[in-house]
C-alpha cells in the first residue's frame, strides 16, 4: 500500500485528501477548494482508493449508499407484492398450493406461485435480499467509520493555516496580545463544556464527538435486527404454524419433534343473544345473523415419556389441561398455543341403509367413517356394499363423466358403490352424495338410502414460538440509541490559532450539523475577549452571488 507522508511528518494512508494530523491539503483538487469537504475529514476511504481486484469491486459495490437504498426499495416492493395474495400458510387447509393459486386466481395466481411469492418470506431470493442489505450496512459502515475514527483520533491541536481558512466558519483578528484574550476564551469554553487541548499557545476545543458515531450505531442496530429476522428461518428458532384439531382428536404439536401432543376434548361457541344484548349488538346481529361472544377449545397437553420403540406408541403423560380462548393461550416451555379460528359441524361419518326399491325392505345399515372408510360393508344373506370410489369434496363430473374432488376434506362427500345381492350377484353401480342418488349404468333393483350424519367441530390453533424476539428488541433499541445520539447532539470544534507571522489570532469552527447553534456558541465564547467574530464564508459567498446577479440584471435592464 502506497502511503503519503505529510510535511508535518505524519504518514497518511493512500487516498488521504487532508492530512490526518495537521489538515494540510494533499491533493491539487483539495488545494483549489474554496471550502474543504469535511464529511469524512478528508480521510482515505477504501472504496475510493482501490478498484483492481474482484474483492475491491465487490467492496466498492456494497459500499455505495445508492446500492443500499436500491436494495431496501426492492425489498420493500417485494414485501408489498407478497401481501397481494394470501401466503401459503393462510390458504384453505388440505389443498395443494400450486392448485389453489391457479384455481382461485387464474394465470396471475399461477405466476404468483411460480415466482415464489406464495411463500415470500422463506424464499431463497428474499433471504438473499435481506442478507445483501446486511452486507451493504456492514461494508458501508467499515468503509467510513474506520478512516473517520482514525482522522479524529490523529488530529493535532495546531492545524495548518490553509486548513483553517477553508473552514466554513473563519475569521482573523489583528492583535499582538494573546494571553488575556485566550484566557477569557478558555474560561467561556469551559462554561460551554468544551474539552480543551492546548499546543504551543493554540487551542482545539471540542465536544460531542460521540454524536458522529450515531449513524454507525444505527447500522449496528439494523444489522442485529436483520440477523434476528434471518434467524427465524433457522429450524427451532421461530415457529408460527396453524394446526386444525377435531373434537376427540389428538395431534402432535408442530415444532416439538413429536414430544408434545394436544387432545381436543371439546369446542365451545358462545354467541350474543339478540334479546339480551339488543342494545349493543342488535344492529350487528340483524346484519350478520350471529356474532361470536367467545369460542374456546378445551384441551389436554401430553408429553411423551420413555424411549420411542419403532412400531409402538410411546407412553404419554398428562402435562396440563386448559381452555384455549382468544387472547388466552396455552403456554408451555417456549411455546404458546392460540385459538385463532374454528369450523362448525364438519362431517365425521354418514350412515346408509341398503333397500329394495320395489318392496322398500331394508337389509341393513352401515356407517362410513369419512376419514377412514372401509372397502366393503357386508350384511346377512349375501348382501354387500363395496366402496369403489370416495370423493370427500365432490365438485362435479369431468368431460369423461368421472367424479372429481376439490380437496381431501369432507365438505361435500360423495361415494361410488357397487351393491351385491342374491338376485344381482354381478352387482349394481350406485352413486350417492348429498341430495344425489344416481344410477349411472341403468335402473337398479336396490338403492342406498341416507340414514343419518354425525358432525363435529374443528378448532384452528396457532402454535407460536419465537426465540429471536430479544434479538429484534435489542437491535431496535440500539437503532433508537443511534437515532437519539445523532439527532440531539452535534459534534462541534473551535480552533484558536496564532498566525505564523505573530500579528493576529485565527478563529475557525466546524460542526456536522446545526451551524446556527455553533455560531451562537462562538459568539458566546469570544464575548469579552476583544476578538472579532468569524464569518460564515458559505453564507458570505451566497450573498455575494446574489448581489452579482442583481447587478447583472440591472445592467441588462439599462
Amino acid at each position: 500500500m502506497k502511503e503519503i507522508k505529510c510535511v508535518c511528518g505524519h504518514v497518511n494512508p493512500n487516498g488521504t485528501v487532508l492530512c490526518e494530523s495537521c489538515g494540510r491539503a494533499l491533493t491539487e483538487e483539495a488545494k483549489n477548494e474554496k471550502l474543504h469537504d469535511m464529511r469524512y475529514e478528508g480521510s482515505a476511504r477504501r472504496s475510493q482508493t482501490y478498484n483492481k481486484s474482484i474483492i475491491d469491486k465487490i467492496w466498492n459495490f456494497f459500499s455505495s449508499v445508492k446500492v443500499g437504498v436500491w436494495l431496501i426499495i426492492i425489498t420493500l416492493i417485494a414485501s408489498a407484492v407478497g401481501t397481494i395474495l394470501p401466503q401459503e400458510q393462510y390458504i384453505p387447509n388440505g389443498q395443494p398450493a400450486d392448485e389453489y393459486y391457479e384455481d382461485v386466481y387464474g394465470f396471475f395466481g399461477e405466476l404468483y406461485y411460480t415466482v415464489g411469492f406464495h411463500d415470500l418470506y422463506s424464499s431463497w431470493w428474499y433471504l438473499l435480499l435481506i442478507a445483501s442489505i446486511g452486507v451493504s450496512l456492514v461494508i458501508c459502515s467499515l468503509d467510513r467509520v474506520i478512516p473517520l475514527y482514525r482522522a479524529l483520533k490523529n488530529q493535532r491541536v495546531t492545524r495548518h493555516v490553509g486548513f483553517l481558512k477553508r473552514q466554513r466558519i473563519y475569521g482573523k483578528t489583528d492583535t499582538t496580545e494573546y494571553d488575556e484574550p485566550i484566557g477569557k476564551i478558555k474560561e467561556n469554553l469551559t462554561r460551554k463544556k468544551y474539552k480543551i487541548r492546548e499546543e504551543d499557545g493554540n487551542i482545539l476545543a471540542e465536544k460531542n464527538r460521540f454524536s458522529r458515531w450515531g449513524p454507525y450505531v444505527n447500522h449496528i442496530g439494523l444489522i442485529i435486527f436483520l440477523f434476528g429476522g434471518m434467524l427465524r428461518f433457522v429450524p427451532g428458532m421461530y415457529i408460527d404454524e396453524t394446526v386444525w384439531i377435531r373434537e376427540g382428536e389428538t395431534r402432535a404439536v408442530p415444532g416439538t419433534d413429536q414430544e408434545y401432543y394436544l387432545e381436543n376434548k371439546g369446542f365451545t361457541l358462545e354467541t350474543y343473544d339478540k334479546n339480551k344484548d339488543k342494545e349493543v349488538f342488535g344492529e350487528a346481529i340483524d346484519k350478520n345473523g350471529t356474532i361470536a361472544k367467545n369460542f374456546q377449545s378445551d384441551v389436554i397437553l401430553y408429553k411423551e415419556s420413555g424411549e420411542r420403540v419403532p412400531g409402538q406408541k410411546a407412553e404419554r403423560e398428562k402435562e396440563q389441561e386448559d381452555s384455549i380462548k382468544v387472547n388466552h393461550p396455552l403456554k408451555f416451555g417456549n411455546f404458546a398455543v392460540y385459538q385463532t379460528s374454528y369450523k362448525l359441524d364438519e362431517f365425521k361419518s354418514m350412515s346408509f341403509t341398503l333397500d329394495n326399491k320395489e318392496s322398500g325392505k331394508s337389509f341393513g345399515e352401515f356407517t362410513v367413517d369419512l376419514f377412514d372408510p372401509q372397502n366393503a360393508y357386508t350384511f346377512e344373506d349375501g348382501y354387500k356394499a363395496e366402496l369403489m370410489g370416495y370423493y370427500p369434496d365432490f365438485s362435479g363430473f369431468n368431460e369423461q363423466g368421472e367424479p372429481q374432488t376439490k380437496s381431501p376434506l369432507p365438505n361435500n362427500p360423495a361415494f361410488l358403490f357397487k351393491l351385491f345381492s342374491p338376485e344381482k350377484p354381478e352387482g349394481e353401480i350406485s352413486f350417492v352424495g348429498i341430495r344425489k342418488n344416481l344410477e349411472p349404468l341403468g335402473e337398479n333393483d336396490y338403492k342406498l338410502s341416507f340414514a343419518g350424519v354425525e358432525t363435529r367441530d374443528v378448532s384452528a390453533l396457532t402454535v407460536h414460538k419465537d426465540l429471536t424476539l430479544w434479538i429484534l428488541a435489542l437491535g431496535g433499541a440500539i437503532f433508537m440509541i443511534g437515532v437519539i445520539q445523532g439527532a440531539y447532539w452535534h459534534h462541534r470544534r473551535i480552533w484558536i490559532r496564532r498566525s505564523d507571522d505573530g500579528d493576529g489570532l485565527i478563529v475557525a469552527g466546524h460542526t456536522n450539523k446545526n451551524w446556527h447553534g455553533l455560531k451562537n456558541e462562538i459568539s458566546f465564547v469570544l464575548e469579552g475577549s476583544g476578538i472579532n467574530e468569524p464569518v460564515d464564508q458559505q453564507q458570505k459567498d451566497e450573498v455575494r452571488r446574489n448581489e452579482d446577479v442583481n447587478d447583472n440584471n440591472g445592467r441588462v435592464e439599462q
